[in-house]
């Protein structure tokens, strides 16, 4: 007889399902009022992605943390080998081709789970003294922030690389460092920012250009425009022009936000922003309740702060702060790789919350 262990419900963080359903019902409501063909295969998404969830919620993660090295390095042989055999998409190689099936995987986000994993088994195994971590053991762990990010960037893809390269040093924020570092960290990059930009693509250059001129580019007025017209309360689904004429690009996925204001106004957005905020903060949070548990606090961190760049970074985008650069917003933007990602990394942290107290026993008992 299989028999539930109560534990479960105990210890399963149940704030975290709370915050992220209603964000992912609104995304399919407006997707599927945007495009009915987008909104199957987003349902098909949302199934992978629940598998997903549930495989790594039920790994033993503790049990294999001695795999977590050899799982880093095969992903940074998966961004060397794109440089080989990858496939060309809007001229950036940023994807392998599964043989015989056609279908294709973006090496970048795949990684961005095992970054994360990496970095928690690094800084369990060595944790930060009383002032935090030193120099050595910050170039230490910088070699494995900054190797993914300069492979990353040379598909190109500028943003991915700089989210990676943000969170990996907002958790040794988090965890600790000495304040000296980062003081001579910030001098250097203000040093360095010119040569930083004559070393970007032409089209990376482009981006900041628009964003620096005083006319927003073509993308960024249509949402803008959508943004204006949505109001306090927005429009109803026959008058949501913006999105329906193909004035708004892009509406279900870069520029959604655009469209969730335009349908749903001011507080539409609003309760969105709210949402997220609530998220990011419970997740932070959690670290008081951790303590010394490095691992669970490296990784809830870090989801944390890559769901802060992701809104922030497509919000300003949206509004024309920032430039155009493709970030999607989290669970709510159409598309799969983005999705499943965030349900594996969702389902690792509900993994590392639910049995940290007893790990040599399954949830589930059989007799």
């Amino acid at each position: 007889m299989i028999v539930f262990d109560r534990r479960i419900l105990t210890h399963f963080d149940f704030l975290q399902p709370l915050f992220i359903l209603p964000i992912i019902v609104l995304s399919y409501v407006l997707v599927s009022e945007a495009n009915a063909v987008l909104a199957n295969k987003q349902l098909v998404y949302f199934g992978v992605g629940g598998l997903a969830f549930m495989f790594f919620f039920l790994l033993p993660i503790r049990r294999l943390e001695w795999l977590i090295p050899a799982l880093y390095w095969v992903n940074i042989l998966l961004l060397l080998s794109v440089d080989i055999f990858g496939v060309s998409k809007l001229g950036a190689r940023r994807w392998l081709e599964i043989p015989f099936v056609h279908f294709t995987i973006q090496p970048s986000e795949i990684m961005k789970p095992a970054f994360l994993l990496m970095l928690a088994y690094l800084i369990k195994k060595r944790p930060p003294g009383e002032n935090g971590y030193n120099l050595k053991e910050f170039f230490r762990l910088s070699f494995y922030i900054i190797l993914p990010f300069v492979l990353i960037m040379k598909e190109p893809d500028l943003g991915t690389a700089l989210v990676l390269l943000l969170v990996g040093y907002a958790v040794l924020f988090v965890i600790g460092v000495d304040k000296k570092i980062w003081i001579s960290i910030a001098v250097i990059i203000g040093v360095s920012a010119p040569i930083l930009y004559e070393n970007l693509h032409d089209y990376q250059k482009k981006r900041i250009t628009d964003f620096l001129s005083e006319k927003p580019s073509y993308h960024v007025q249509q949402s803008i425009i959508a943004i204006g017209s949505g109001g306090l309360k927005g429009k109803p689904k026959d008058e949501a022009t913006q999105t329906h004429f193909k004035f708004l690009p892009i509406a279900t996925s870069d520029f959604i936000f655009a469209y969730n204001i335009e349908r749903f106004g001011f507080y539409g957005a609003l309760g969105l922003l709210g949402t997220y905020g609530l998220l990011i903060f419970h997740l932070l949070s959690l670290n008081y309740m951790l303590k010394k548990d490095y691992f669970t606090q490296v990784v809830t961190t870090g989801i944390a702060v890559l769901i802060f760049i992701y809104v922030g970074v497509n919000i300003s985008m949206t509004i024309g702060y920032a430039p155009v650069v493709g970030v999607p917003l989290p669970f709510f933007s159409y598309g799969g790789s983005s999705f499943i990602t965030f349900m594996v990394l969702f389902g690792i942290l509900q993994n590392l919350l639910t049995f940290r107290f007893d790990f040599t026993r399954n949830f589930i008992k059989i007799k």
